[in-house]
């Protein structure tokens, strides 16, 4: 017999599923330029960005029993558990009031991607991947002044490795079902946003500066 909390997570579930949001996984490598283009396709098509690490980040900060829980496995070294993940992404996007979602940085392997249709009853409608050759990414991270204390060069390279055990694999899966868009992330951020609008405006209307969206198996600067 389910418990009220199960109840209610059906609840939560189901009403989420039953609007058809549009949802939209963005991932790439670390420095490949994905925030930046998040924020540019929030503000020219209207889409709401949901950023898995700021949500976990966040209830952190809130001092919440919840929070506490993250705080404590993120400094044992452990995984947050994908469905907690998911209920932070569910809650955002219950909250928002849109229909548009951009997903960054999740999911970041095969269990959260599974996790994440087995709970929310909802596959995205593609994936955005910013693809980019390591050593450009690593230009990009080490240049930047943001004070992050994860950005030196073998943080960075640790970064590198865990994309491409863990969510390289992701982007593969779903591009067997056709659902990838590929984006040449090492471009000018104006060239690459002209790539972008191509790909989230209506079908009809033509954007200058679009060029070919590589297949992975033509070229993939990450392996």
């Amino acid at each position: 017999m389910g418990t009220v909390v199960d109840a209610a997570k059906q609840d939560v579930n189901g009403s989420l599923a039953e609007k058809k949001p549009t949802v939209v996984f963005v991932l790439g490598g670390p420095g490949s330029g994905k925030g930046t283009q998040c924020a540019n396709i929030v503000e020219h098509f209207g889409y709401t960005h949901l950023s898995a690490g700021d949500l976990l980040r966040a209830e952190i900060n809130s001092g919440s029993e919840n929070g506490t829980m993250i705080q404590n496995m993120i400094k044992e070294g452990k995984i947050v558990p994908s469905e907690v993940t998911i209920r932070l992404l569910q809650k955002a996007m219950q909250e928002s009031g849109n229909d548009k979602f951009l997903i960054d940085g999740f999911p970041r392997n095969e269990e959260n991607r599974a996790a994440f249709e087995e709970v929310t009853k909802i596959e995205p409608a593609f994936v955005l991947f910013f693809d980019c050759a390591k050593e450009e990414m690593e230009r990009r991270l080490l240049s930047r002044n943001q004070g992050r204390e994860d950005d030196n060069i073998e943080t960075i390279r640790k970064r590198f490795k865990v994309f491409l055990e863990s969510s390289l694999p992701v982007v593969e899966y779903y591009d067997s079902k056709g659902k990838v868009r590929k984006i040449d992330a090492a471009r000018p951020i104006g060239e690459v946003f002209e790539s972008v609008k191509a790909i989230f405006a209506p079908k009809n209307e033509k954007v200058k500066g679009y060029g070919h969206v590589l297949r992975l198996n033509e070229c993939c600067s990450c392996t």
